[in-house]
């Protein structure tokens, strides 16, 4: 694709994902805003999941670690899946019971302020840096991909992905994330769905000759 072309076709993602945040984000309530009011779709919610636990960076970097590391990788994701189910059997139903809205709401009501704010800070913290680290290798690969063929700066590249970021996660609240992640992840399961197709077509291979023939 040319770069006006991919331009286009991000503008067009992030018009439809400014759109849904105008719909979802109408009622400005705080039951609304943190809980969705409890009438949020499960299916959407955990079709959401997928893509709020990946990433773009996920398809960019895990490759090349998994050819690193093998198998070491798997056991990461055979603990998330654990994880998972700590999460659905035991902190949702206690969330429910207490009626809190988040595990930090949990910790104070629990343990105390001290143990709700440094649970909270640590979170703000491994939050932020790793969102800056995935927001820093997407503007990195749109930058060499698309920008920087058209003579705009790094740092504009940067500014511009903030900026859109910010107007669409502005007012919405957790129902516009909920239809927002979803969207997301539509498009990115799509996205490495059409990567694999074209690869395979590129190489002349089957789909189960990628068992036989990927360490070639």
């Amino acid at each position: 694709m040319q770069p006006t072309q991919i331009i286009l076709l991000i503008a067009v993602y992030f018009g439809v994902l400014i759109l849904i945040s105008y719909l979802t984000g109408k009622e400005d309530s705080n039951e609304a805003f943190f809980k969705a009011n409890k009438s949020a779709p499960w299916y959407l919610v955990a079709f959401g999941m997928i893509g709020a636990s990946l990433s773009g960076v996920t398809f960019i970097s895990v490759p090349g670690l998994v050819e690193g590391q093998q198998f070491a990788y798997l056991q990461g994701v055979l603990g998330f899946f654990v994880g998972y189910l700590i999460v659905l059997l035991v902190l949702i139903p206690l969330y429910y019971q207490l009626n809190v809205t988040s595990i930090y709401q949990y910790l104070e009501d629990r343990f105390g302020k001290t143990s709700y704010k440094t649970g909270a800070f640590f979170f703000l913290i491994s939050r932020v840096t790793g969102a800056s680290f995935r927001l820093y290798l997407v503007a990195l690969a749109m930058q060499y991909i698309v920008f920087e063929s058209l003579g705009i700066p790094f740092w504009f590249t940067v500014v511009l992905s903030i900026l859109l970021i910010w107007l669409y996660t502005n007012k919405g609240g957790i129902k516009t994330i909920i239809w927002t992640d979803t969207l997301q992840t539509l498009a990115m399961l799509t996205s490495v769905s059409v990567a694999i197709i074209l690869i395979l077509n590129k190489l002349d291979w089957t789909l189960a000759e990628t068992f036989t023939k990927g360490n070639i």
